[in-house]
């Protein structure tokens, strides 16, 4: 009978040597980063994805359009001028009207019509995009001449006074802003003059 082959204490002093490093490995994985979430490592380097130049850049929270459109889908909020022409064959009614221009526009942004001490509601237009589009404020006349709320499909504006009359007569303008609220979120403000008079 062969006695016992004595048993090699390499393989024992290497795998002890391993463990801290597996140790140190495993750890480092599972450890919260600076923002205390935690690091995914690649698996090819041992090196946080986050540190790697191709890592994907964060997300933004909300995409913004060109000249001034924030929120939404990203798309812009056209508003164009109405013309002569689209006014009068618009149809709207009403004693005495308001509207919306910017400083040096050759025409109004919105145009809404209504009757002096009435419920029935002041009826206008806005040109969003090429498309006319119908819009409402409540109180007749009388609800446009402060500060007014229109709404339409898919869409609300709102009207702020941003200071005192500019000159003197009958219908003076007024400093404001024009605020386009769209229904996916977006947003737009215009600076310019509301007008309310014959």
């Amino acid at each position: 009978m062969k006695p016992p082959r004595p048993v090699s204490a390499a393989p024992r002093v290497i795998t002890r040597a391993l463990v801290p490093v597996l140790a140190a490995v495993a750890l480092a994985a599972c450890a919260p980063d600076a923002d205390g979430a935690s690091a995914e490592l690649d698996t090819a380097t041992a090196t946080p994805v986050s540190a790697r130049a191709d890592a994907a850049p964060p997300e933004t929270s909300a995409p913004e359009a060109a000249a001034g459109t924030v929120g939404g889908d990203g798309s812009d909020i056209v508003l164009e001028v109405l013309t002569v022409q689209e006014l009068g064959g618009a149809g709207l009614e009403g004693e005495l009207a308001c509207s919306f221009s910017e400083d040096g526009a050759e025409g109004p942004l919105l145009h809404a019509m209504g009757v002096v001490a009435s419920d029935a509601p002041a009826l206008g237009l806005v040109k969003v995009a090429g498309y006319m589009e119908p819009i409402r404020a409540p109180g007749g006349f009388d609800g446009m001449t402060r500060n007014p709320t229109f709404t339409g499909q898919g869409k609300t504006i709102r009207i702020v006074e941003t200071g005192p009359a500019i000159g003197g007569g009958e219908s003076p303008p007024r400093p404001a802003t024009l605020t386009y609220l769209r229904a996916d979120g977006a947003s737009r403000t215009f600076d310019g003059q509301w007008q309310c008079g014959p």
